[in-house]
């Protein structure tokens, strides 16, 4: 579960800011909503909004538990890629649900070391939960929806399989630029044939290609 966010270093503190999903359990569905911003997460009513800046260095901190137990954060078997992706709510983002072509990809991490087999999960389970990416400083201002997930892959083979766990976080960008990202729909971007949902990890995988579109870097 996604139950921590940092801004520029600062521990915004246990479930601020987030939709906070009522348990542990993956999305398989990936024609659901619950793909958006996982169960319960089409509103953000009871949510507090972070106010950031375009540029800064927002790090996602998952755990298995809502708690720093020094357990695995991620179940040491669950191995697959980290992305994350943004959406600009029209209005209030507490009222968004996040559906339509609205969301842009901009950070995607998979099968880092093929000789290895090391996956995006692997160093965040090093980084105890952690990963982070830089909001790119060309986003207008504006209220939105941050959205990380990590896709376990360890039972892909077939579809339904994968298992997505998916967090999503409340900010208010206070300041940025006037860019126009591409955007797609979540659900709507992933089908269950995709080959980066679809997919043996056991066969000396060499190459892996994640589902949804290319990063978008501003």
């Amino acid at each position: 579960m996604l139950i921590y966010i940092w801004d520029n270093g600062v521990d915004e503190g246990l479930n601020n800011y987030i939709r906070v999903t009522p348990t542990n359990n993956p999305v398989t569905d990936v024609t659901s909503t619950d793909i958006t911003c996982n169960v319960n997460g089409l509103s953000g009513s009871t949510v507090s909004t972070l106010t950031v800046n375009a540029g800064a260095s927002i790090t996602f901190e998952w755990h298995q538990h809502a708690q720093r137990t020094g357990e695995d954060p991620i179940s040491g078997g669950h191995k697959g890629p980290v992305q994350v992706y943004i959406a600009k709510a029209p209005s209030s983002v507490a009222d968004f649900d996040g559906q339509g072509a609205v969301w842009t990809k901009i950070y995607s991490s998979g099968l880092v070391d093929p000789a290895t087999q090391e996956w995006a999960t692997d160093i965040v389970n090093t980084n105890s939960g952690k990963h982070s990416v830089t909001l790119p400083s060309s986003l207008p201002a504006g209220q939105y929806l941050l959205r990380a997930e990590i896709i376990a892959l360890h039972v892909a083979s077939s579809y339904p399989g994968a298992q997505f766990y998916i967090g999503c976080a409340q900010v208010n960008i206070a300041s940025g630029g006037s860019a126009s990202p591409p955007k797609v729909a979540l659900p709507g971007a992933y089908a269950g044939s995709d080959p980066g949902i679809t997919v043996n990890i056991y066969n000396n995988l060499q190459s892996y290609t994640a589902p949804g579109p290319a990063v978008w870097t501003g």
